[in-house]
């Protein structure tokens, strides 16, 4: 386990974003090769892999035109637990407390719904890779009104615990779990996944643009679902 505190990564990029592509090397990769005009985090075989920790919708551009001749697996980090640090201007450290917010597979779809339609393509495949992550905040007054202007300086791994990948319209449907009616709601999608409605909602958005599910009418002021018929 690396320890908290730890930077990994070149001062080039984001360390979270080094560190995931260190995580993933296997012999015989070639990292930061240009492909078609588009820098490519890693080469394997016949497929290109880009590490995006955020921001899918920056990438519409590029995967399109990649995914027209080439196989594209897109790695995006999820935060299962993360501690902000808070530093000085200068970088010294003040605090370093654990954020109560756990992140959950469905996090994906929150990324995903910037391009649905692209992560339906027979040549993309998707991995989250679940992650103990710090945030560094820093005191500069150039951040978010949200962090009362604290910047994120940097976003560093600390441990990956896990991955799930996704291949195939099924993967995405295996998300939802059995013994749901069918149709079914948003709602009782929710309850049986113990998830608020607006992220099942995402995630239903996601599926229907990507051809796993569709909307087969109306229970009341909402939407029934239902797996597309293949």
């Amino acid at each position: 386990m690396m320890q908290p505190g730890t930077h990994i990564g070149t001062l080039t990029e984001q360390s979270l974003h080094a560190a995931l592509k260190q995580w993933l090397a296997k012999p015989g990769d070639a990292p930061e090769q240009r492909v078609d005009g588009y820098q490519i985090d890693i080469v394997r075989g016949d497929t290109l892999i880009e590490i995006q920790t955020a921001n899918f919708s920056a990438l519409k551009t590029k995967l399109g035109k990649l995914l027209q001749n080439h196989k594209v697996l897109l790695v995006h980090p999820i935060a299962e637990s993360k501690w902000i640090v808070r530093q000085t201007k200068r970088g010294r450290q003040i605090t370093r407390r654990k954020s109560p917010k756990r992140g959950r597979i469905e996090d994906l779809f929150g990324e995903l719904l910037y391009i649905p339609q692209l992560a339906a393509h027979p040549n993309f495949n998707c991995m989250a890779v679940f992650t103990h992550q710090e945030e560094i905040w820093r005191d500069d007054r150039r951040g978010s009104w949200t962090r009362k202007h604290w910047s994120i300086a940097d976003r560093q791994l600390l441990k990956v615990t896990g991955s799930q990948r996704f291949d195939s319209l099924g993967d995405y449907l295996g998300l939802i779990p059995p013994g749901l009616p069918t149709p079914f709601t948003h709602k009782q999608l929710a309850s049986a996944m113990g998830a608020p409605v607006w992220m099942t909602t995402r995630m239903s958005y996601c599926l229907r643009k990507m051809g796993a599910l569709e909307s087969v009418g109306k229970q009341g002021k909402s939407l029934l679902l239902a797996p597309c018929s293949q």
